[in-house]
């Protein structure tokens, strides 16, 4: 069938950029992913994967009451004297690695 719409749609330049590296190394032009996902809701009357919530999102200080707070400061002071420690590096790696960041 020959493609005579179009569609265009404002994304974030990071995501964009982000979604045409993974995209390229598949050899996939985005124009074609894009048309792959209106195929695949169409076939699946619905939006082809799950969307909701990450299960695991990082903690907003900033929402924390100042016991609250006070908590998360001696556990952190805890593991520290424990020696339950990391490198930067260790913490993002698994900041990634849980939040797919």
């Amino acid at each position: 069938m020959a493609k005579s719409s179009s569609i265009y749609t404002r994304v974030e330049p990071e995501i964009k950029e982000k979604a045409e590296q993974v995209l390229s190394s598949l050899g996939i032009p985005v124009a074609s992913a894009i048309n792959l996902f209106l195929h695949q809701v169409v076939l699946q009357r619905g939006i082809p994967f799950d969307v909701k919530l990450p299960q695991r999102i990082p903690l907003d200080y900033s929402t924390l009451s100042q016991e609250e707070l006070d908590a998360e400061i001696k556990k952190g002071l805890d593991d520290f004297e424990a020696g339950r420690t990391m490198s930067a590096t260790q913490v993002q790696e698994k900041m990634e690695r849980l939040y797919d960041a």
